[in-house]
């Protein structure tokens, strides 16, 4: 009898703890609050990162031999493709040699670095999930209400999936954090943000993403800012374009356009014998669907023909004067370039998506290079390529800077390489031909340069020069 009754005992107090802590099943239950229903919603599709990286040794030791030493940091990523895509603040996986992200589920992965934007602070890693991952529901900015409920969910100090409540404090907040690193038309919320949570998702009353966290105020109590989504998804379009990914490109040039009620691409160019013209899209096209993916903008325009196989035929979905209809679309076909099919595997045999320009369309590219930015470039030649390593792919030799011009109002010098601009990479007279045909140059206010530069004997490392437009 007493065995018996302590079992009994026993049971009734796990039974009882079980019921403490699993989530309430009842939709009518009052605890089960708009709150509670939105983080729901939203937490498969937060995963925590880990960092590592070697710290600096001890010079200074003169007894024993400097040990090396690792240095662990944290922040937060949004899976945005369920093929392993995960967005995060470029901060927080900046200089690290070790990536580990866990999902909600425990499971522990290893990523890599796919793609980066140091000036708006945001990186692509990608993991290998056993399984599909649950991509983010997205929201936008565009309609953001001074004091509404929010909340953020992030690995706050390393407390992985923590939940943090606010509202929203401010809109369209400028902050410099040093003299390197500056924010502009942040949000600002009162919802605690702390270090982890870099990377993470800010989140309205519906579990939709409206922001990605940034940066906290030092010193201060719920300070904190995040980078509005909208803004967020046209740099995450092109840390996944296909052309800048895999040298793939589609011939699309697109505006988001976003309101409370709806979210659009809208094409505004479309470049002749590209794959997109000969799929017949046309200017003020609305792209819908792609690949089974709903298109809400550039991003996931992009994410539906990333890693997509050159040649695949696939069914794009659009809304042309008022009316739905579908154009069959092939990945890396255009005019005047080398049939390009799959292998059994599903790998490209060949790619080639820009025609290289001959030698009248070369000195028209570098005549608009030298007017537009003052630079005059050629190729790298051996010894350039051993400068610069194995760290680069390749770059462009600057061979002489335009008095008064633009690169030489902001430092850039006679034998610096450029190794990209505005984020795209520029190996070639290919890849200037392609960045010159993106019309989102003509809007931009400014334009950044990614200048590698060799003094004095010693390489001096990779510079982000930007410049504003006049």
């Amino acid at each position: 009898m007493y065995s018996l009754r302590h079992t009994l005992v026993a049971i009734l107090l796990v039974l009882s703890s079980a019921c403490l802590w699993s989530p309430a099943a009842r939709s009518d239950d009052p605890r089960v609050t708009p709150l509670v229903r939105a983080v729901r919603h939203c937490m498969e599709s937060v995963v925590n990162i880990h960092t590592e990286k070697a710290a600096p040794e001890n010079k200074e030791s003169r007894f024993f031999t400097p040990k090396s030493r690792r240095v662990s940091g944290m922040g937060t990523g949004i899976v945005v493709d369920e093929r392993g895509y995960i967005v995060t603040n470029y901060h927080v996986i900046h200089d690290v040699d070790q990536i580990t992200v866990t999902l909600k589920n425990g499971e522990t992965l290893a990523a890599k670095k796919v793609s980066f934007d140091r000036k708006y602070d945001m990186a692509i890693i990608h993991v290998d999930a056993s399984e599909p991952l649950t991509v983010m529901p997205l929201g936008t900015s565009c309609d953001v209400m001074l004091a509404e409920n929010v909340f953020a969910v992030g690995n706050a100090f390393g407390y992985e999936h923590t939940v943090t409540s606010g509202i929203v404090s401010a809109i369209g907040r400028d902050v410099e954090v040093d003299e390197t690193q500056s924010y502009e038309n942040l949000i600002q919320t009162d919802a605690s943000i702390n270090p982890g949570n870099s990377g993470g998702p800010l989140l309205n009353m519906n579990g939709q993403v409206i922001g990605i966290n940034v940066a906290i105020r030092a010193g201060a109590q719920r300070i904190g800012f995040a980078l509005p989504i909208d803004d967020a998804r046209r740099t995450i379009a092109r840390l996944l374009s296909t052309e800048r990914l895999r040298g793939i490109s589609h011939g699309v040039f697109a505006t988001d356009v976003k309101t409370p009620s709806d979210q659009q691409l809208v094409i505004d160019e479309v470049i002749d014998g590209s794959a997109a013209d000969i799929c017949g899209l046309q200017n003020g096209d609305v792209i819908r669907e792609i690949r089974g993916i709903q298109i809400h903008d550039g991003a996931d325009w992009e994410r539906g023909l990333l890693d997509v196989p050159v040649g695949t035929v696939l069914d794009v979905s659009i809304v042309r004067g008022g009316q739905a209809t579908t154009l069959p679309f092939t990945v890396g076909v255009g005019r005047n370039m080398p049939a390009t099919v799959a292998d059994r595997d599903g790998q490209s045999l060949a790619v080639q998506t820009v025609a290289t320009p001959n030698e009248t369309e070369a000195a028209d590219i570098h005549g608009k290079v030298a007017s537009m930015l003052g630079l005059r470039l050629a190729s790298l030649s051996t010894h350039d390529r051993n400068i610069i390593g194995r760290r680069y792919k390749g770059g462009m030799k600057v061979v002489s800077v335009v008095s008064g011009g633009r690169a030489a109002r902001h430092g850039i010098r006679r034998g610096d390489i450029l190794l990209g601009l505005d984020g795209y990479e520029t190996l070639d007279d290919r890849n200037l031909k392609f960045i010159l045909l993106d019309s989102r140059l003509k809007n931009l206010k400014e334009l950044s340069f990614q200048i590698y530069r060799q003094h004095h004997g010693a390489l001096v490392g990779s510079m982000d020069l930007t410049t504003t437009r006049k």
